[in-house]
């Protein structure tokens, strides 16, 4: 049978087909080994985890938990069975309330939007308006109270932390917020915190709550700038009177000790003496009775050698004696002149 000049051959047509039968057997036959390790490798990669030295991870099975497993490398169930989410429990995190950093380096870079500005801005006690800027560092203490005991737990977080520094900021006034306040309000808005974290249990422990910036509005700041140089400058003019208040008043107090102490000394020296005295005429007066010529004369040498040293020189000769010039050492060194 001829077909366009060409003669058809069955065992040909028999012959391709076996070929291509063989071929396809084959092909199928890689195709289930590429499977079979697809299959294998995606088996493996999902049923193996690793957990990071800060982090621990909760294994939980069709939604369930069912353990924790600790750093190193781990295995389970492949294929959604198990799920793992992991929790740095070791590593120190942070919150930051009215600014966020854009780049942490020796010049940081900061944004502020209008959703920072809602969070800084606050009401005080004495109904003044302030913009407060803080962080909050914490740990997670729990971290199977932090995954499952709380709904979207970082974002109740915040805004617990934002009720307790608008609760704290509430009771203070604008001026204890700028100046002295500003690390009891910090510590009265951590204890808060800390206690919400417990009521909620949300398995978070604060470590850390501290202000950042503390400004009036825009519109009032320089007032407020005014205002607080004022109280700087009354500080600092107290802190000056009181050091030479304390300079001065030890220094008065010691003179006064000193002048009382040699004013004592002095009247019992008097005391004394008026006694030794006293006491020594008495003695006198008795040696005067029994031997009045004696005393008399003992008087008058002792009385004689005190006074005539003070008196300075003196010359002492027999008024009966006539006629001889008498030499005497009247130059300042001594010697004798006619």
């Amino acid at each position: 049978m001829a077909n366009n000049g060409m003669s058809f051959d069955p065992d040909d047509f028999l012959r391709v087909v076996r070929d291509a039968g063989s071929r396809l057997r084959r092909s199928r036959r890689t195709v289930v080994i590429a499977i079979a390790v697809v299959v294998g490798l995606f088996t493996i990669g999902s049923a193996y985890y690793q957990v990071e030295p800060d982090e621990v991870a909760l294994v939980t099975r069709f939604g369930r938990f069912v353990r924790t497993s600790t750093p190193g490398p781990h295995s389970k169930f492949p294929f959604g069975i198990e799920q793992v989410q992991k929790v740095p429990v070791q590593r120190q995190l942070k919150q930051e309330f009215g600014f966020r950093t854009v780049r942490a380096d020796i010049q940081s870079a900061f944004r502020k939007d209008e959703k920072t500005a809602a969070e800084s801005l606050m009401l005080t006690g004495d109904l003044n308006v302030a913009t407060v800027e803080w962080i909050v560092q914490y740990k997670i203490a729990d971290p199977y109270k932090y995954l499952f005991k709380l709904r979207d737990v970082e974002e109740t977080f915040r805004l617990m932390a934002e009720a307790s520094m608008r609760t704290v900021v509430g009771d203070h006034s604008v001026t204890e917020l700028l100046t002295v306040g500003r690390e009891s309000i910090a510590a009265k808005a951590k204890e808060l915190l800390s206690n919400l974290c417990k009521l909620y249990d949300n398995g978070i422990a604060v470590q850390q709550l501290v202000l950042q910036d503390v400004d009036p509005p825009e519109s009032v700041k320089p007032s407020f700038n005014a205002v607080n140089q004022a109280i700087q400058e009354r500080e600092r003019a107290i802190n000056e009177a009181w050091a030479e208040y304390n300079q001065e008043i030890p220094r008065a107090r010691g003179l006064a000790e000193q002048k009382i102490e040699a004013a004592e000394g002095y009247a019992v020296d008097r005391v004394n003496r008026a006694k030794g005295d006293g006491k020594r005429f008495t003695a006198l007066e008795e040696q005067y009775r029994k031997a009045p010529d004696v005393t008399r004369a003992r008087i008058y040498l002792e009385t004689m050698q005190a006074v005539l040293p003070a008196a300075g020189k003196k010359l002492i000769f027999d008024e009966k004696a006539k006629g001889i010039l008498p030499m005497f050492p009247l130059g300042p060194t001594g010697e004798v002149k006619p």
